[in-house]
């Protein structure tokens, strides 16, 4: 059986799609899937072993010239990419018009999505062959099992999902514990961060505590603001810019990790890795971490900075150092 999925962003939201074809994987042994995933995120798939093949795919570069002959031409060499096979089931995880009618459009095979009471975009299940209903009110990854177990007729399983990239990390190398932290500080959104006044308290408060702090960073202002966190403190560390696959073995090894909501954050809990997350406006109940060794801290009023750094390091140390 060969399936091609969709979901092409954002880093969290295509880490809660791995579950689903954990389930599918077990449901026909013999499935394989092909990807369909935005340029930036295509190495996440390949980390889990249903996946045979990854199509990139550039929406958010390719919007900014569409009609640009480079562009067209890579449109045209995506397009030719999806339509070298025909796909027993075109599985349309994203449910956005752009993902419905740019891509799933494109590929051979009976498409799946969500009905237009189970989607973002409703439209875009009008470009469906399937249609189904999705309980909205359950967790992303929830959501996405649903859709593929009604998409491949089999029984959704009733055990938490598995993300099933965790032996990708271990099979050649077990990863060991070491005495450090990793503070994931940077997210997209404003509303998202932690005051940076309250990350350097916290930071100074384990001072005692004789244990390295990691700082990743991915962009600049996010690499400017981490050398702030550091400067003058011997035990804190400004990692050097790293591939997903480099920042995922440093999740594994630490001892614990803070983080605000962010893909960092999702693909932490897809590797059971020890995990306190900071939520201000996010309803973690949709899209909060999920897996094992997840702990959430979240503002009642939705204002980050409302959580103290000294209620973190009280839960840090009750439950970590």
């Amino acid at each position: 059986m060969l399936v091609l999925m969709i979901k092409t962003s954002s880093m969290g939201d295509v880490i809660h799609s791995l579950p689903a074809l954990t389930d599918a994987r077990l449901a026909f042994p013999n499935m394989y899937c092909e990807w369909v995933i935005e340029e930036n995120f295509s190495e996440i798939p390949t980390w889990h072993p249903a996946v045979s093949h990854v199509i990139p795919v550039a929406m958010r570069r390719w919007r900014k010239n569409w009609f640009q002959n480079l562009i067209r031409k890579e449109r045209i060499n995506f397009k030719n990419a999806i339509q070298h096979r025909s796909y027993d089931a075109v599985i349309d995880a994203q449910g956005l018009i752009k993902s419905a009618a740019l891509i799933s459009r494109l590929a051979t095979g009976v498409k799946h999505g969500g009905n237009i009471y189970s989607i973002k975009e409703p439209i875009a299940s009008w470009w469906y062959d399937k249609r189904y209903t999705i309980n909205k009110n359950q967790h992303a990854v929830q959501r996405i099992r649903s859709l593929f177990a009604k998409s491949l007729n089999y029984a959704l399983p009733t055990t938490m999902g598995d993300y099933g990239i965790l032996q990708h990390f271990t099979k050649n190398q077990p990863i060991k514990t070491s005495d450090y932290l990793v503070f994931l500080h940077a997210t997209a959104k404003d509303k998202k961060q932690w005051p940076e006044t309250h990350w350097k308290t916290l930071i100074n408060s384990l001072k005692s505590e004789r244990i390295t702090i990691k700082l990743p960073w991915g962009t600049h202002h996010e690499f400017l603001r981490a050398q702030r966190l550091a400067q003058g403190l011997s035990y804190v560390e400004v990692l050097p810019k790293l591939m997903l696959k480099e920042i995922a073995h440093i999740l594994m090894g630490a001892k614990a990790i803070i983080s605000v909501d962010t893909g960092l954050s999702q693909l932490a809990a897809a590797l059971n890795c020890p995990n306190i997350t900071l939520y201000g406006p996010t309803n973690v109940d949709l899209i909060g971490g999920y897996g094992h060794n997840q702990f959430s801290v979240h503002s009642l009023r939705k204002n980050m900075a409302e959580i103290s750094p000294k209620k973190i390091k009280l839960i840090l140390k009750r439950l970590f150092i």
